[in-house]
C-alpha cells in the first residue's frame, strides 16, 4: 500500500459563524498540484488528492504521484470568497451542478482521504460513465450482467439489463462496474 501525499493547504480560520463549503473547480489539464499550491500562496484551502502510480518509459519504470481526478481540485471556502481563486493562473472555471456551484460535502472528502490511505493505489481507477456505454456489473444481485448506461443522475446511474427487459437505478458507490466490450 503506497503512501498518501495530497496536496492540502489551510486557510486562516475564519469567524465561527461563516460557513465554509468544499467547491470544486476545474483547472487547465495538468495543473492540479500547481494550482494547489498557488492557492495555498493566497491562503486558500485546497485539496488535491493524488495516487502513486507506476509510470513506463521506454527505457524505465518510475512511480509518480498524480491527481486522481483529472483537471479537479477541491477549494473550501465562503460563498463570498469564492472568486479569489481567480487569481491563481491555472484555474478555468467552477463545475456546476443544477445551476449553482458544487458542493461537496465534508464526509465525501474524507471518504476520499480514508480510500486514498487505505487502500493499494494499483486498486484505485477512476471511471468516467457515458449514456449508451456498455458495462458489466460487478457486484449485487445481478452480478455479471451486462447492461447499457441510460443517464446519470448525481451518485447514481440508470442502467437497462436489456436480456432482462429491466430498467435498474443504481447508486454508484455501492455497485462495481467495469466497461464491457
Amino acid at each position: 500500500m503506497g503512501t498518501h501525499n495530497s496536496q492540502e493547504v489551510r486557510i486562516n480560520e475564519p469567524s465561527e459563524n461563516v460557513a465554509l463549503s468544499w467547491y470544486v473547480i476545474y483547472t487547465k489539464p495538468r495543473h492540479e498540484k500547481k494550482v494547489a499550491d498557488m492557492l495555498l500562496n493566497i491562503g486558500v484551502e485546497a485539496y488535491c488528492p493524488t495516487k502513486l502510480q507506476t509510470k513506463q518509459w521506454s527505457d524505465r519504470k518510475k512511480i509518480v504521484e498524480t491527481p486522481l481526478f483529472n483537471s479537479y481540485l477541491f477549494v473550501k471556502l465562503t460563498e463570498a470568497t469564492r472568486a479569489s481563486v481567480f487569481a491563481v493562473q491555472g484555474v478555468v472555471r467552477y463545475i456546476y451542478w443544477c445551476g449553482k456551484p458544487a458542493i461537496v460535502r465534508d464526509q465525501e472528502i474524507e471518504e476520499i482521504k480514508r480510500w486514498l490511505n487505505d487502500f493499494d493505489h494499483q486498486d484505485i481507477e477512476v471511471n468516467y460513465f457515458k449514456a449508451d456505454q456498455k458495462v458489466r456489473i460487478l457486484s449485487g444481485s445481478f452480478i455479471n450482467q451486462e447492461a447499457r448506461i441510460v443517464k446519470q443522475q448525481g451518485n447514481h446511474l440508470v442502467l437497462t439489463l436489456e436480456g432482462l427487459g429491466l430498467v435498474l437505478r443504481t447508486k454508484l458507490s455501492e455497485t462495481l462496474l467495469e466497461k464491457a466490450g
